[in-house]
């Protein structure tokens, strides 16, 4: 059997609807790709604890090591100004040639298709999606899609 391909979900991660909007849209790409495995980084932790000042460290390194082991990265771009970690890791990935697909599902407009554009520039594609249809299925095969597309070039 074949290893899956990782994917990398940089998002927010700090209150409870980003928290479950990441399960929930890890958990469903997931189902539509099975060749796939979704990294989460709200899942590290270290010795049990969340947000524990004595791992930042750690936790910035299994982020890194997470990033450069994926084969591309699914960033929520969401927000008056996208979360700056998401930011970091949209530029990371640019910086090592893997695959960004940004989503935007916030109305709200900026520079470029919704985003400054040095986040729109640094990615393979951008799904632009308002969730005035709060429909996260259809937003999940949109991304499938541009993952299937920007992971099938060499």
């Amino acid at each position: 059997m074949a290893e899956k391909k990782r994917v990398y979900l940089a998002a927010p991660l700090f209150g409870l609807t980003e928290r479950r909007t990441n399960r929930l849209v890890a958990e469903t790409l997931g189902c539509l790709m099975p060749e796939i495995e979704v990294l989460l980084p709200q899942d590290f932790k270290y010795h049990g604890r969340f947000n524990d000042a004595r791992q930042f460290g750690a936790i910035f390194d299994a982020c890194v090591k997470g990033l450069d082991s994926c084969a591309a990265v699914v960033a929520i771009l969401d927000g008056c100004d996208s979360d700056s970690g998401t930011c970091f890791e949209v530029g990371y990935a640019y910086a090592k040639g893997i695959p960004v697909i940004g989503v935007r599902t916030d109305y709200r407009h900026n520079q470029e298709k919704g985003l400054n554009l040095m986040l729109s520039r640094g990615c393979a594609a951008v799904i632009s999606r308002p969730a005035f249809d709060e429909d996260a299925s259809s937003l999940c095969r949109d991304i499938v899609r541009a993952l299937k597309r920007s992971m099938a070039k060499p």
